[in-house]
């Protein structure tokens, strides 16, 4: 079985060798890469199974380096994890909407990047089981073996764990899923994330879908729920 190929793409050279030195036991395929230049030259040489992803690099930063992979089609499903020191909420939606899978705000443990890894590369090894292949719902379309969703016959650009969270609301819809569901479905048990991630990440979600986003409503106190609305 070949192992994952990990891409860190990360200017500081401590934190590579922390990194390197804590993704030693889990039998992971390593490539590093100090600019966002040097990280696209591995891709195109190696190819990758997931980036980790430092947004403020020299040269070509991070968010330029996220919207190269996500804008190539043979590169686009890979899962790429931010890691930025910039936490506040309008750099993590920019993010985001850029097609970012998930992102750690610096300062973060080894541990909980090593579950995010984890759980990315899960979703690429275990395609949803579900026997519905199609789901629809109103004009929005979720295509699973395509890997692709579309609205009035628009093909939406969403990152993976946007298309597994819209995938989990369009399969249970009307049901009120809390915070904790949400993640436990998407990304698996004891995944380390706040409740303030959960909601960045749906609000994401929401502008990517556009007039469709509004199916996705917030329960106050409580979480979300897919609805269709009724037409007259």
């Amino acid at each position: 079985m070949n192992k994952s190929a990990v891409l860190i793409i990360e200017d500081d050279p401590g934190i590579q060798e922390l990194l390197t030195l804590a993704f030693s036991g889990e039998g992971w395929k390593l490539l590093n890469a100090g600019t966002g230049e040097e990280g696209i030259a591995l891709l195109e040489k190696h190819g990758a199974d997931c980036v980790i992803l430092d947004i403020m690099l020299p040269g070509m930063d991070g968010l330029r380096t996220l919207k190269k992979i996500k804008t190539e089609s043979r590169w686009k499903g890979i899962p790429v994890i931010l890691a930025t020191a910039r936490g506040e909420e309008p750099d993590i939606v920019a993010g985001l909407e850029l097609g970012a899978d998930d992102y750690v705000v610096k300062p973060y443990s080894p541990r909980v990047l090593i579950a995010r890894i984890r759980a990315a590369l899960r979703r690429l090894e275990e395609p949803d089981g579900d026997e519905k292949k199609v789901w629809n719902a109103g004009k929005l379309t979720v295509d699973i073996p395509k890997h692709e969703v579309s609205y009035e016959g628009v093909v939406l650009d969403l990152s993976a764990t946007e298309f597994a969270m819209l995938l989990h609301f369009i399969s249970h819809r009307d049901i009120v899923f809390s915070r904790n569901q949400i993640i436990a479905a998407v990304h698996g048990p004891d995944y380390p994330v706040t409740d303030r991630s959960v909601d960045v990440q749906v609000l994401a979600l929401r502008k990517k879908l556009g007039e469709a986003g509004d199916m996705i409503e917030t329960i106050r106190g409580v979480g979300y729920r897919f609805r269709v609305a009724l037409t007259s």
